[in-house]
């Protein structure tokens, strides 16, 4: 059971600064039993918490409550390379957070050709899960192919192809447009091995021209330009949050 902190913050006012909802607002989440702190649905207005150590939901979505805490979603541009730092003087992730002042990682990794959606924060334990293959985060990618793609490609590749370090399985596939001499095709994989899409679209006889990374979870690339950079916003770190169970 969730015990009260004599020394804590007002359950209410905590929701008020992560911005979740006014005080009055938040007050008639908790009395409607919306609100739950360490897993115990709270509702009681005077509740008051260590907001550095209570984990909080709010209709199920975790609340975020350390400001200090940073998540953005990048468009990595092709030609960029998934690292903070590179020795060789590449053009790198790094490169367009090199001004901020916490200190950034990126989730996962897009290869150089490959272009979209790069989750950066300074959350480690949300991005540890991120990227844990048990966690089954998906992500989609556009593709286009060489070729005109047979049908029944999409139900070969969600029940799985056997690659050099072991077989992998599309969780989604979909003919997008079809050109003459090559396709668009959208796959969702959870699995997170190098170059993963690449390998296994060159396997079934169609290699990729080119990859874009659209989303994570949830989270959409949307219509960012490449090389730029947004903050999530509270949904968009819930979901993320829901989906690795944290």
């Amino acid at each position: 059971m969730t015990s009260d902190q004599p020394e804590g913050v007002r359950l209410q006012k905590v929701l008020a600064r992560a911005g979740v909802a006014s005080r009055r607002a938040a007050e008639e989440l908790i009395a409607q039993g919306r609100v739950s702190v360490d897993g115990e649905v709270v509702r009681e207005f005077g509740r008051r918490i260590d907001p550095d150590r209570a984990v909080i939901h709010v209709d199920g979505t975790r609340v975020i409550l350390r400001s200090d805490q940073v998540y953005l979603a990048l468009n990595k541009p092709p030609g960029v390379h998934s690292t903070m730092t590179d020795e060789q003087g590449r053009p790198c992730v790094g490169d367009y957070v090199r001004d901020r002042a916490e200190r950034l990682f990126h989730v996962g990794r897009l290869d150089a050709d490959t272009e979209g959606l790069l989750l950066l924060t300074n959350d480690g334990d949300l991005a540890h899960r991120l990227m844990h293959p048990s966690f089954h985060v998906l992500k989609t990618y556009l593709a286009e192919v060489e070729g005109a793609v047979p049908r029944g490609l999409g139900k070969r590749l969600r029940a799985g192809i056997e690659l050099e370090d072991g077989p992998v399985r599309a969780d989604e596939f979909r003919v997008k447009d079809t050109r003459p001499g090559r396709t668009l095709v959208e796959i969702v994989l959870h699995e997170g091995r190098k170059h993963i899409v690449r390998r296994l679209l060159a396997e079934v006889g169609h290699p990729v021209r080119k990859l874009v990374r659209t989303a994570v979870g949830e989270v959409q690339l949307g219509s960012a330009k490449p090389g730029t950079l947004r903050p999530l916003t509270r949904a968009e770190v819930g979901s993320l949050y829901r989906a690795v169970d944290l």
